[in-house]
Formats: structure tokens, C-alpha cells, sequence
């Protein structure tokens, strides 16, 4: 269970690595413009972030879940969900909708880096 567990949170870290990428890599393209490979990396993320939730009695019967943590991390990767499918197909992403989307990544990292 732990090999999986792990195979799990890999994935996680690289869509997560893989959302920040694609959003910076729109810094300098005039129009802006959302890549679907953002959503996709969403939804990855988010079906491995359950995955290690609901295998982390399993792999860590010691430990106390931190679920505030864990619904605050979901809350924020549904915006950025929500936000990307209201925009995928408009031909122009705005600037605002942009940073918003590079901060709501930058937050969820943060949370899971330093919160513990």
C-alpha cells in the first residue's frame, strides 16, 4: 500500500508542477490563452489527492489526518477546476483571470509545503 500511495503522490506533485508550468508559460504570449493540459492536470491531481486521502489510514495508522488542510487544498483546486472550464475555450484569457489561476496554484503549493 505504501508503493502505491507513493506512485500517487508523485503523480500529484508532477500535475501540480505541470499546472504552474503551463500557466508561466503563457507570461510573455500576447493573446493569452488557456491550455486545456490545465484541466487536465487538475483533474489528475485531484483523483490522486483522494486516492492518498483515502488510503492514509492504511499507510499511516499513527497519525492524525489534518482534514481542514485537505478541504482547504480541494477548495482552491476546484476554483482553479471551475475557472478553467469557464475559459477553455475563450480565445483570449485575461490578464486577472491569469495571475488568478498563478496564485491559487502558488497557494495550494504553499499550503502543502508549510503547513503541517
Amino acid at each position: 500500500m505504501t508503493t502505491i500511495n507513493t506512485i500517487f503522490y508523485v503523480i500529484h506533485i508532477l500535475c501540480v508542477i505541470a499546472i504552474l508550468s503551463l500557466l508561466l508559460l503563457q507570461w510573455n504570449k500576447n493573446p493569452r490563452k488557456l491550455n486545456s493540459g490545465i484541466l487536465h492536470a487538475g483533474l489528475t491531481a485531484l483523483i490522486a489527492g483522494l486516492a492518498m486521502v483515502g488510503m492514509y489510514k492504511t499507510v499511516h495508522p499513527d497519525e492524525v489526518l489534518n482534514h481542514t488542510k485537505i478541504a482547504i487544498k480541494l477548495v482552491i483546486l476546484l476554483v482553479i477546476l471551475f475557472i478553467g472550464y469557464r475559459n477553455v475555450k475563450k480565445p483570449v484569457l485575461a490578464k486577472n483571470t491569469w495571475l488568478t489561476l498563478i496564485g491559487l496554484t502558488v497557494t495550494n503549493i504553499v499550503i502543502a509545503s508549510f503547513w503541517h
